[in-house]
């Protein structure tokens, strides 16, 4: 069934679109179609591209809630999302600047308790009135206008007077390539803080993006100067390990540990941990480890200069550290004793949750650091073991285990889990991509919140995770048949991040591959890491330009969909928090997907989005050299051949044009001009959550554009 929309574009264009996409408009559009073709303007070198009926929506600030069921109908067939322009257009706070600067001014400087997603946020711990005896928050804020992002400050963990006295303080800083760390390395300084007899800790930690601004590069030099240990993971970005390299090369001698978990090999170079030196590595089954970096990084460039990315030189490094363990009995008593601490703190680190961090830390402190060695404050063999988990395997929020194979994880998922929750076993089966990281640390508050809101639905969930880069990897190990075509209905990729290469580089070509062979729809959803909630909500400007960059562009290239922001980040805390009502839009889409894939060609819905500037009858579906009719023609006749149910369709190009165009009013009046359908203020106010919001610059519903002075009309003609 296919019904041509014609769109009227008036001179306030921007404003047009914003209220076409979340107005009437995008109404009508989730009440008779499935999908909608939206066609590029004339002279512009955008492709047409096929939408999501409410994918205009995924990237603003503004709450969306209650338009799940309302405006998520069944979801498009296209391959790819918005247009980036338009989208990242929108404001992150949809709200007029008069309200926003009267709702500023007219805030209570009393800290009240404040509504944020779905976690309550104590503003008086925000603004520094801290529980007696606890650490302090040093910081905690920055500015909301514009573009935002994460204050360092807030990731800075300060022993009280109480806690310092008459004990030895050691100071740690470490950069990461995102805040899910920092929840569980706060907890473990807190921990020591206030268990530890001898011994306190003060810790600040940044994340990887930050030191592109040449600012927060001199706060972290500055802290690098009184430092006692530096830890890093995950520098895999070229340019900002370089600058790493820059501010930490002149102090590494001055440190008394560098731990530089697995990162580029310029990094690596600068670990330090007693006598143990990673490039000196000789003999045994690892031979020279610095060789062996270099022929890692090799075989990632291939006959290429630039790295082939999609995370092979990452993955490949990671495998190569972890065989260290095998290494240690080839090494002399000082070195085996220090390898195996670094080991250790190694697997301390990749284990992630606030124990592990803490047993780390004192392990470190309790070897490494002279002033808290020659106290002897440490036992440092009674320290714990670290806790891993598998490098790679399916998880589920109420799974006993880590599995390591589909079979097990269905089993266990089919016989005791499914009964539990109601869900049929033939349900829709929706593939989640996952971070390690965010597991280990146990950082998984929103990554429970969308597996119980897709099994509410009465959907089957399946969560694949890695500790790579390479998120492909999982997918088609636990989500694929051999031939590489998915067992799932959908794939909603919750990292943020590109299929191949994570945030440190891409490989669109094999995720090309992959996902051809996958032949799912494929969605990215994003969660906030440069800016808190808050920040963002308040932005003027929305998404960080450097995840927008990294989490919106790059996932589109490899072709992925529905960039919907469905988690924040808790300023102070740095945890992840999901939002509810884009995660219940984030489930509606994936479900639409799904169910869309198994529809009949038949029962499809399709609407084509024709052009039309300046709004007048002989523009539309005009476009510089480009033959739109004979272009929907032939898409018309192909989508009959397909078993679409398109009826009624002229016998030629020009009888298609003058189907959609001819009408004795239009050169007078176009208020009557092919309307396709009349919807009702009452029913626009329904369906549209931003009704009221359009008042202030569009006036009361139906307004002059588009309307008869009682409906608000909707171009177009029906073919079926």
């Amino acid at each position: 069934e296919l019904f041509l929309f014609s769109v009227i574009m008036a001179s306030r264009s921007k404003a047009m679109n914003m209220a076409l996409a979340s107005g009437a408009g995008m109404a009508a559009l989730n009440t008779m179609a499935d999908c909608f073709l939206v066609g590029a303007p004339a002279a512009s070198s955008t492709p047409a591209r096929i939408v999501g009926a409410d994918a205009a929506g995924s990237l603003r600030g503004r709450s969306t809630k209650g338009t799940a069921q309302e405006t998520g109908g069944s979801a498009s067939i296209g391959p790819v999302g918005l247009p980036s322009a338009f989208a990242l257009g929108l404001s992150a706070a949809a709200r007029p600047s008069s309200k926003k600067a009267e709702a500023t001014a007219g805030r209570s400087a009393a800290a009240v308790a404040r509504r944020v997603a779905t976690v309550d946020v104590d503003v008086e711990a925000v603004n520094g009135v801290q529980e007696s005896g606890s650490d302090e928050i040093a910081g905690f804020g920055g500015g909301f206008g514009g573009y935002t992002k994460s204050n360092t400050a807030a990731r800075r963990v300060v022993p009280t007077e109480q806690q310092a006295e008459n004990r030895q303080r050691i100071k740690v800083v470490y950069v990461v390539l995102e805040s899910q760390y920092q929840s569980s390395m706060s907890a473990a300084v807190r921990q020591i803080n206030k268990s530890s007899p001898g011994l306190c800790v003060e810790c600040v930690g940044y994340l990887l993006e930050e030191i592109r601004d040449q600012q927060i590069l001199k706060e972290l030099q500055a802290d690098l100067e009184d430092a006692n240990v530096f830890i890093c993971s995950l520098i895999f970005v070229q340019e900002l390990a370089e600058k790493l390299v820059e501010v930490l090369t002149p102090v590494r001698d001055k440190l008394d540990a560098c731990l530089c978990f697995p990162s580029m090999p310029e990094v690596m170079k600068l670990n330090k941990l007693g006598t143990f030196d990673l490039t000196a590595i000789s003999g045994g089954p690892l031979g020279s480890f610095a060789q062996q970096i270099k022929d890692v990084r090799q075989q990632s460039l291939g006959d290429k200069k630039k790295p082939a990315g999609g995370g092979s030189f990452q993955d490949g490094l990671l495998k190569l550290v972890r065989t260290l363990p095998k290494v240690l009995k080839f090494l002399p008593g000082d070195q085996a004793k220090d390898g195996s601490a670094f080991i250790l703190s190694l697997q301390h680190w990749l284990g992630g949750t606030p124990e592990n961090l803490e047993a780390m830390l004192m392990r470190v402190a309790g070897g490494y650091v002279p002033s808290v060695v020659a106290m002897n404050m440490i036992d440092v063999k009674s320290i714990m073991e670290p806790v891993v988990l598998p490098d790679m395997g399916i998880w589920h929020p109420c799974a006993p285990q880590i599995f390591d194979s589909a079979q097990d994880y269905n089993e266990w998922y089919e016989k005791v889990h499914l009964p539990l929750v109601g869900v049929a076993k033939d349900a829709p089966c929706v593939g989640v991509v996952l971070q390690k990281s965010h597991i280990a640390t146990k950082d998984d508050g929103h990554y429970v919140a969308m597996v119980q809101e897709f099994e509410r639905r009465g959907a089957r969930v399946l969560c694949a995770y890695t500790g790579g880069l390479d998120f492909s990897v999982p997918m088609t190990q636990y989500m694929a048949r051999d031939s590489g075509e998915g067992i799932v209905d959908t794939v909603v990729n919750l990292t943020g991040f590109s299929l191949c290469g994570g945030p440190a580089s891409q490989d669109a070509k094999k995720s090309k591959e992959v996902l051809m062979k996958f032949n799912r729809p494929y969605l990215v959803s994003i969660p906030l890491v440069f800016q808190s909630f808050t920040e963002w909500q308040e932005s003027d400007l929305g998404l960080h330009p450097v995840q927008v960059a990294l989490q919106v562009a790059l996932p589109e290239i490899d072709g992925a969909i529905e960039p919907i922001i469905y988690a924040g980040r808790d300023g102070q805390s740095g945890r992840a928090i999901p939002m509810q009502d884009r995660i219940n839009a984030l489930a509606t889409r994936a479900l639409n997907w799904a169910r869309l894939r198994k529809k009949q060609n038949a029962e499809k819905k399709i609407c084509i989005c024709l052009f039309q500037f300046p709004p007048d009858k002989g523009n539309v579906g005009t476009a510089a050299y480009l033959d739109v009719f004979g272009s929907i023609f032939s898409v018309l006749k192909k989508l009959k051949e397909e078993g679409y149910s398109v009826e009624d369709i002229p016998e030629s190009i020009e009888g298609l044009q003058k189907s959609v165009l001819d009408d004795p009013l239009a050169s007078f009046s176009m208020s009557d001009l092919n309307v396709g359908y009349r919807m009702s203020v009452d029913e626009y106010e329904k369906l549209c959550p931003y009704a009221m919001d359009l008042r202030e610059n569009w006036g009361a519903p139906p307004g002059t554009l588009n309307t008869d002075g009682k409906d608000l009309l909707i171009y177009g003609k029906r073919f079926g």
